[in-house]
């Protein structure tokens, strides 16, 4: 079911970006003035774009329904799994289910954020004739412009305010216990804050994979494997200076892999001793989710 929850995630996106897809369109902005202006579609395109973000919707409530039927018969809990906790969702209550198949795509849609934020920053100096690169500028073009400071410390604002709201929330349905006062609730959050920076693991991770494989096997002078080899290229850069390339080959790529790998291990990993992990410092501010007692009330 964890699988069927990411695919339909990913789906739950397409529907989002075709949603927003508007905006990047050259027709659909454009006045007669210019040639392209004077062209027109021959569909209309609000209509699609509408269409797009009902069926989004429709997608997130039909889901809850399955959801709530396939616990209810099958024993499931589905849970979002977070960096540092995984929170479980009572699948017997169909309010519970239409409120984790939100987050659940909120959670993906957070993460996507992330990564063309990630993206932005390091290719901040990459040109807008690269098409990959000004469809992630698309999607922040009110902070493009912004000191790169400002949008590398953006997550950890976002994940830390998500969390002071959302906790709430998670204690009234029995998730989560409360907090012992609010200092404790806004370390918490601090912690959470950091911790989204984990997920940037699998693009990061993905993007040198690549890399590597297009080092080694010439695909085509593609403009997609030259945004791959410039953003490899970018997040390499503060390693350059390690000696890592050995006559014609590079181990560069491989090293930071496994440093990224088992850093972002290490920062979760549950020591059975007291250890400076982000997980155990979580823990040991918070007890962790209580049994899942009573909820959906």
């Amino acid at each position: 079911m964890a699988l069927i929850d990411l695919i339909l995630n990913l789906v739950a996106l397409a529907l989002w970006w075709n949603w927003l897809a508007l905006r990047f369109d050259p027709l659909a902005k454009t006045s007669a003035a210019s040639l392209i202006g004077t062209l027109r579609k021959a569909d209309p395109v609000r209509p699609k774009r509408w269409r797009s973000l009902a069926a989004l919707f429709a997608l997130l409530f039909f889901r809850a329904i399955f959801y709530w039927e396939f616990g209810q018969n099958f024993g499931w809990t589905p849970a979002l799994h977070l960096e540092l906790i995984n929170l479980p969702f009572r699948s017997d209550y169909f309010s519970l289910m239409l409120l984790f198949s939100f987050l659940s795509f909120a959670l993906a849609l957070g993460v996507f954020y992330l990564w063309m934020l990630l993206l932005s920053v390091a290719n901040a100096h990459l040109p807008d004739t690269d098409p990959t690169q000004r469809l992630v500028r698309g999607h922040f073009r009110w902070l493009e412009h912004w000191p790169a400071a400002f949008k590398v410390l953006l997550p950890f604002i976002v994940g830390a305010l998500v969390w002071t709201v959302l906790h709430p929330l998670f204690v009234h349905i029995s998730i989560l216990p409360k907090t012992a006062n609010a200092a404790q609730l806004f370390q918490q959050a601090a912690l959470m804050g950091a911790a989204t920076y984990l997920a940037a693991k699998y693009l990061i991770i993905g993007i040198l994979v690549l890399h590597l494989l297009n080092s080694y096997v010439y695909f085509g002078n593609h403009p997609f494997w030259n945004f791959v080899n410039a953003t490899a290229t970018n997040f390499l850069r503060p390693l350059r200076w390690l000696p890592m390339r050995f006559g014609k080959v590079d181990f560069l790529p491989l090293f930071a892999i496994a440093v990224i790998f088992f850093a972002t291990e290490a920062a979760t990993y549950q020591p059975d001793k007291p250890g400076a992990t982000l997980r155990w410092v979580y823990q040991s501010l918070y007890a962790g989710p209580q049994k899942i007692g009573r909820a959906g009330k």
